[in-house]
């Protein structure tokens, strides 16, 4: 089956390469559109969309220079996909900027489409969400080496994003080393569970009453924790969400299904995943991760705290750094985290040299 659907340079407000910037303004990437045709995600029980949409942010002179490039992969967070990420024009100005002003040498960046209409994948292989760690692995990233040129090794592969997508960025560093070998998390969540039990967060008596992912509308919470069970819980067979839960009905009542917890957390958790995955971790040239203090779950917050001292614990190299913030507000300002601190940070751990 041929993967590539289509491949064409997209031409975008601020990202015209052919045009000059204005005066005091950076030299402009480029911004190009990539349709794959995903084998692996035609098979999900919500009838996951095979075709995902990826933006690559292709650096100044990228069209003349004849050079290969690291990659970054960013990985977006809930509610969003390519296109809203890259609408915001601070995105692409932050990487415009960080090379003009030599904070990093010239990097590809890709964004790949991993959203849900209703849920989300949470970057895990379900048969119910899809296989979205199969999706990066098996076809994200041949097909961006075979249609960007790239540095096609580990060593120039870069993971990133922000939120649940932070996440995931730490979760396919401790999967897949021989792929990847840097990772920068911008305040990830799921490192840990939290200050208060996790059963605490839904409505449970209005899951088990919801007959669609709609019912659940206006309590974010219900509807994560939904996405989580039908990621990490799978049921096929269970309609109408297919997955099981952590409260399940006992005798009339709804408990804890101590088993289902005991999954869930060894599936989902960072701080759970890394103690099978501690050599893994320690093959990377470079880890890091940051956490607003103001978040205003401070599960967050404290999770991340917890997750730096776990790997303290089990010797694993890394930076990690709380900053005044809610999480989200200093990510693409100026001078803010992604310009002062993320970008340098690839910069220095990447290779920008073949054979390595």
């Amino acid at each position: 089956m041929k993967l590539i659907r289509h491949l064409v340079a997209s031409v975008f407000a601020l990202a015209l390469a052919a045009l000059l910037p204005a005066a005091g303004e950076p030299p402009h990437g480029s911004l190009a559109n990539l349709v794959i045709d995903s084998s692996v995600l035609r098979v999900s029980v919500l009838k996951v969309d095979p075709q995902r949409h990826v933006i690559v942010y292709l650096p100044p002179g990228y069209a003349d220079s004849g050079l290969r490039y690291p990659v970054v992969y960013y990985f977006h967070t809930f509610n969003t996909n390519p296109t809203r990420f890259f609408s915001d024009s601070r995105v692409q100005r932050q990487f415009d900027r960080a090379i003009d002003d030599g904070l990093t040498r010239p990097v590809i960046v890709v964004v790949a489409d991993y959203s849900l209409p209703a849920a989300a994948g949470f970057y895990e292989n379900s048969p119910v969400t899809g296989r979205w760690l199969d999706f990066t692995t098996q076809e994200l990233v041949p097909a961006i080496d075979a249609h960007f040129r790239t540095l096609p090794q580990r060593a120039s592969r870069a993971l990133t994003g922000d939120g649940i997508g932070g996440y995931g960025a730490l979760k396919f560093a401790m999967l897949y080393p021989d792929l990847f070998s840097v990772v920068y998390a911008l305040h990830p969540v799921g490192t840990g569970t939290g200050v208060v039990p996790m059963v605490s967060r839904p409505d449970w008596p209005k899951i088990h009453r919801a007959r669609t992912i709609h019912d659940l509308e206006g309590d974010p919470f219900s509807g994560i924790f939904v996405a989580m069970a039908q990621a990490f819980l799978p049921d096929p067979d269970r309609p109408p969400f297919y997955c099981d839960f952590l409260m399940e009905m006992d005798h009339g009542e709804l408990k804890v299904n101590v088993a289902n917890m005991r999954k869930l957390q060894d599936r989902f958790l960072l701080d759970h995943l890394v103690l099978d995955h501690v050599d893994a971790l320690r093959r990377m040239r470079g880890i890091k991760f940051d956490w607003g203090r103001y978040d205003s779950n401070p599960d967050h917050v404290y999770s991340n705290q917890a997750f730096t001292r776990k790997l303290d614990d089990l010797g694993i190299e890394h930076f990690a750094e709380e900053y005044r913030g809610n999480g989200w507000d200093h990510n693409w300002i100026d001078e803010g985290r992604v310009y002062c601190e993320m970008m340098p940070f690839l910069n220095r751990h990447l290779s920008f040299e073949a054979g390595q």
